[in-house]
């Protein structure tokens, strides 16, 4: 019974261990997973340049509006 039971640990502990080892789809998660990053980087690239251009062309609305206490 000992032995029978020793085995079936044996059995259950290798194939965990082998679930955990196997890296046959890893390489699509990897690059899903720098897909993903890859898009939020360039997101928040774009609302950062977005801002920025939006910022300069007020500023050139109010200079050509004839406030030129700003300018």
């Amino acid at each position: 019974m000992l032995l029978g039971l020793y085995m079936w640990i044996q059995t259950i502990k290798g194939e965990f261990r082998a679930r955990f080892e196997d890296e046959t789809g890893a390489v699509a998660t990897e690059y899903v997973l720098l897909l993903a990053l890859i898009a939020l980087a360039i997101t928040a690239g774009m609302v950062v340049l977005a801002t920025a251009i939006n910022q300069k062309f007020s500023d050139a609305g109010t200079c050509l509006g004839g406030v030129p206490a700003s300018c």
